[in-house]
């Protein structure tokens, strides 16, 4: 009995490591794709502030999770506001981290333009909310 109570132990055992090893894999597996994701993830930088004492030559709405208008051409010189309305929050943040503005869900934001050049956009937390300034010399 004790020979057989051996061989069972045994297997046992050997059992108890295949699954500590497989469990122990299938852990590092999900540090390292959570490692993955997070390294793809962009992070928002940081907030510029509002031009707010500039007088915009354009209005653009951040509401229902479109900007309207969604491009707009405007010269050198000068500003866009967003205004944020709805029950969502919403930002607007350029690709080349220009102007970035806080989340909200009411208000507004300025951004004065000074070089020419398009300048793309989105909102931080809706991917599917993006739009376009377009700074050329007005002729």
């Amino acid at each position: 009995m004790s020979d057989r109570g051996s061989q069972f132990s045994g297997v046992t055992n050997g059992a108890l490591s295949r699954r500590r090893l497989l469990g122990g894999l299938a852990g590092l597996a999900g540090i390292v794709g959570v490692g993955a994701l997070a390294g793809c993830a962009a992070t928002k930088p940081d907030v510029v502030p509002s031009d707010d004492e500039v007088k915009a030559a354009v209005t653009v709405r951040a509401f229902d999770n479109a900007y309207e208008p969604k491009q707009v051409t405007i010269a050198p010189g000068q500003a866009v506001r967003w205004v944020f309305e709805g029950p969502a929050e919403h930002d607007v943040v350029a690709g080349d981290g220009s102007f970035v503005s806080e989340l909200m869900r009411e208000g507004s934001y300025t951004h004065l333009f000074e070089e020419e050049g398009d300048f793309l956009y989105d909102c931080s937390i809706h991917p599917e909310m993006t739009g376009l300034i377009r700074v050329t010399s007005l002729s």
